[in-house]
């Protein structure tokens, strides 16, 4: 595992392929690294499935309404289609690109409609600079990323196990 220099900044992804740790990134995109920890730390996170996979470019999970395994809203036909109770967040677009690695917000056209799904870029994609809003870095499990089930969408899909802000845990 990498060394955590900034636990309240750090989030720790157990899924069901291993452990994949994020460093968040607080002054590139400060409500959108907000609205991950909020819902890391209300467990909304765990069960949910990556939804859409799709080799060379990136995974997709974060529905919670959805995409929770377990859940009474669970459907995985819908899955991809929801988000969190919370309201939709303002765009937060940097200068930071998106390479293997970076953790961005999905959004429907409207910038501004991320909620709580978002996905991890297996490799560069400078086609999304820009118009997403990057809000972390994977510094250890790109490995565990790697190996998430292909699929648009999945069948019997990987999951996140548990979300957890390292200063937490």
């Amino acid at each position: 595992m990498a060394e955590i220099k900034d636990p309240e900044n750090t989030l720790i992804l157990e899924t069901t392929k291993g452990q994949v740790v994020i460093q968040l990134l607080p002054q590139v995109a400060p409500e959108h690294v907000a609205r991950i920890k909020e819902l890391a730390r209300e467990k909304a996170y765990d069960g949910v499935v990556f939804h859409r996979v799709i080799d060379g470019f990136m995974a997709q999970t974060g529905d919670v309404q959805f995409g929770k395994q377990g859940s009474e809203t669970f459907n995985p036909g819908r899955a991809g289609m929801g988000g969190s109770s919370k309201p939709d967040l303002k765009a937060e677009f940097s200068a930071t690109s998106h390479i293997r690695g970076t953790c961005s917000m999905a959004r429907s056209q409207n910038p501004n409609s991320a909620n709580s799904q978002f996905f991890i870029c297996f490799a560069d994609a400078p086609w999304l600079n820009k118009q997403y809003s990057v809000w972390g870095q994977v510094i250890s499990g790109m490995d565990f990323v790697d190996q998430i089930k292909r699929g648009e969408p999945v069948k019997d899909p990987d999951s996140i196990v548990s979300a957890r802000v390292a200063a937490d845990v």
